[in-house]
């Protein structure tokens, strides 16, 4: 494992508890980033720039580490951190227009849009300045719900013939190939999971078909982590020893299986209860208006009248209906 030590709680910024932070991976992608040594390295997707701060801690440990980060809509946070740090440039750019303009180089994590035409692009753009040897990737999100689902941020971004059916606002529930009642919540998810060109792990497999020479291992955690080396690498051995343990671990893969089902489930009864508790305020709120009513006080005597002495409904029974604190 790195050496560096993680002093910051991914889940700080996480009050769902998704675990969608690639800092949960922290153990593993900064041992992988001791091993390769990189003296320039690129951050494909850095959003509050949760990760980006990370990267600049294990910098310090280092020296003389380049670091850009790339993300057309970086949040306050990470504007913040890039004012503060003269080794932090902030490329506020979609990766593919931020790519070609960035010299190649030494390891990249790439964590941005997750779907396939944009990682298959970053990938081809990343190998294109490449030249000769790939260097180290680090890929997120090659698990469940991405692995063979497309996510859009900005769908006017793909062009429509690499778009796959969309569903706004759609919720996504694990063994679900199209979408569900409740879940996990996405804006722009493709209408269905599977099928060519789909998803961030179908684009590194359809990449990686004719590259023997490169190896990819996959740690299936906390949404999937994929790391992507040249064989020939002089620290190839070293990643080896570090990810071979986890490389598509079956009992890993139980264990996330696990925490995507009931994270999902979890998700799909708080909406529900978001949902019977918002119709439960209007019912009260209804029957506060309904004993303020002198419509209703009327009814009430009538209703009297009829029954002899015995109303059908009374303002008692409706208050016995409302929680004590609003009667």
């Amino acid at each position: 494992m790195s050496p560096f030590e993680l002093h910051y709680d991914p889940m700080a910024t996480d009050p769902g508890r998704w675990g969608h932070s690639l800092g949960n991976l922290a153990e593993l992608v900064f041992a992988c980033l001791d091993a390769a040594a990189p003296r320039s390295l690129v951050e494909v997707g850095a959003y509050a720039g949760d990760l980006t701060r990370m990267l600049l801690a294990w910098a310090d440990t280092t020296s003389g580490v380049k670091l850009v980060s790339i993300d057309p809509m970086p949040q306050p946070a990470l504007e913040a951190l890039a004012a503060e740090r003269d080794e932090l440039e902030l490329a506020r750019q979609p990766s593919h227009d931020a790519l070609p303009h960035i010299a190649g180089a030494d390891a990249y994590i790439v964590d941005g849009d997750h779907n396939y035409y944009t990682v298959a692009e970053e990938l081809r753009l990343i190998a294109e300045a490449a030249g000769e040897r790939m260097p180290l990737l680090i890929c997120h999100d090659v698990g469940w719900p991405h692995a063979r689902r497309d996510s859009y941020y900005t769908p006017e971004a793909i062009p429509p013939e690499h778009r796959q059916p969309m569903a706004q606002g759609a919720y996504l529930f694990p063994g679900v190939e199209g979408t569900h009642d409740g879940g996990l919540i996405y804006q722009w998810p493709a209408r269905r999971e599977g099928g060519p060109a789909n998803g961030v792990l179908t684009a590194i497999e359809d990449f990686l078909a004719d590259r023997d020479d490169l190896r990819l291992a996959i740690v299936p955690a906390f949404f999937g982590l994929g790391v992507i080396w040249d064989r020939s690498a002089s620290y190839a051995g070293r990643l080896e020893e570090i990810l071979a343990p986890w490389d598509r671990n079956p009992v890993l893969a139980r264990l996330e299986a696990n925490r995507v089902l009931h994270l999902s489930a979890w998700q799909r009864e708080q909406a529900r209860f978001a949902w019977c508790h918002e119709n439960s305020q209007r019912k009260d709120a209804f029957l506060r208006k309904l004993l303020q009513s002198g419509t209703f006080a009327l009814a009430v005597a009538l209703s009297r009248l009829r029954q002899r002495g015995a109303p059908a409904f009374t303002k008692q029974e409706i208050r016995g209906l409302l929680p004590e604190s609003g009667r």
